[in-house]
């Protein structure tokens, strides 16, 4: 079976809190091709963001889920979407990009039908969504899909410069951002309504369709998407109606496929929330620069401050800021990187593990998972 662990919510592994009650981290744990680092620092009242990776002695996959709206939809997606493109891989004799899109549009209906059975007795469910983020590798080929912007990057080393012989590593974006901030996106939206004058609109500086939502790709947000959820949530959560005749934003990933080199050095995939604080550059030069061992907790941290440096205020100031309130300073930050050693895990752990897979997924409140571990050991669940 692919992973360990399908129960919703729970965190296979223990991790760490990082002297922040609404930080928890993995410093280090191993992949077919070396190490990977995790960490997550929670700004809204219920974590919206979700993450979670599954290993094996041959293959790896990445999932950020960044959601909007409520909760619901990136614990759903922590649950269906890898089972599925297990599902298919075995169906089809392995990873492909098709076995991915049928997975993402698995995923999709199976929420559609989880707000269908819960609409009327919960109406708010057709209005919550969560961007998605996954990234595969197997056989030295490396697959990235995404929904959203959520957002992954490459650090590569290059050869060249004033120096003979010398490298320096740069970034690469290896995901598409679906956001309507992007011209690009803005324009793709427009040329798809061209009957709508109102689909992309201005709010107080913000692009967002038809005034409500930024990004143009998501699981769920059902009532953007299917004319029947519309008009009575909109009036149940916006207060007035937005006509939908067809959707107006999709569930359709923008999918990269890589062959793997020698100078590909490492991953991060990360929620929006680290990059509205940090470029690509700046979080490639972090990684360059520091010890692998709690990287992904560096560059939350490298976040925050530069969100204490806007406010004018103190990294410490942030981090005695409660959850809920905290959001109105930044968003909730998920961060993993991904080494690539190309020859193996460099301590060996994986073929030590009895299990043929491992998986980790960080903790669905990691307020709730603090506030029960007064201690800053590592907490290993039953």
């Amino acid at each position: 079976m692919l992973g360990c662990c399908y129960r919703p919510w729970e965190s296979c592994f223990g991790g760490r809190r990082g002297g922040d009650e609404l930080l928890w981290h993995m410093d280090l744990k191993s992949h077919a091709s070396g190490d990977y680092s995790i960490a997550v620092v929670q700004a809204n009242s219920s974590l919206e963001d979700q993450a979670q990776v599954f290993t094996s002695p041959s293959a790896t996959y990445i999932g950020v889920y960044d959601g909007h709206g409520g909760p619901q939809a990136s614990r759903f997606i922590t649950n269906h979407l890898f089972p599925f493109i297990q599902k298919f891989s075995l169906e089809q004799g392995g990873l492909s990009e098709e076995v991915i899109k049928k997975a993402f549009d698995a995923t999709e209906e199976e929420f559609l039908h989880l707000v269908k059975r819960s609409w009327l007795s919960e109406p708010q469910i057709a209005s919550v969504g969560s961007c998605c983020l996954v990234g595969a590798i197997a056989n030295g080929v490396l697959y990235v899909a995404n929904l959203g912007d959520s957002r992954a990057v490459l650090g590569k080393r290059v050869i060249g410069g004033a120096v003979s012989n010398s490298s320096t590593v740069v970034a690469e974006r290896l995901s598409t951002d679906h956001n309507v901030g992007v011209e690009e996106v803005r324009k793709e939206i427009e040329a798809l309504h061209p009957d709508d004058a109102d689909i992309v609109v201005n709010t107080h500086g913000v692009w967002r369709i038809k005034g409500i939502i930024q990004v143009s790709r998501s699981i769920g947000d059902v009532y953007l998407k299917k004319p029947e959820f519309n008009r009575d949530t909109m009036f149940h959560i916006f207060g007035y109606p937005v006509p939908l005749r067809r959707a107006v934003i999709s569930a359709e990933p923008s999918i990269s496929i890589r062959k793997l080199r020698p100078q590909d050095l490492f991953l991060i995939f990360a929620s929006d929330g680290l990059w509205e604080q940090l470029t690509d550059e700046e979080a490639v030069e972090i990684v360059v620069k520091n010890p692998r061992i709690g990287i992904a907790k560096r560059l939350v941290r490298a976040a925050l401050q530069e969100v204490a440096k806007k406010r004018e205020m103190k990294y410490d100031d942030i981090k005695r800021i409660e959850k809920g309130s905290r959001r109105h300073f930044h968003d909730d930050i998920t961060v993993i990187v991904i080494y690539l050693d190309h020859q193996g895990s460099s301590n060996g752990r994986l073929k030590d593990n009895n299990r043929v897979f491992d998986c980790i997924s960080a903790p669905v409140d990691v307020f709730s998972l603090n506030s029960n571990h007064a201690d800053d050991t590592t907490l290993v669940s039953p």
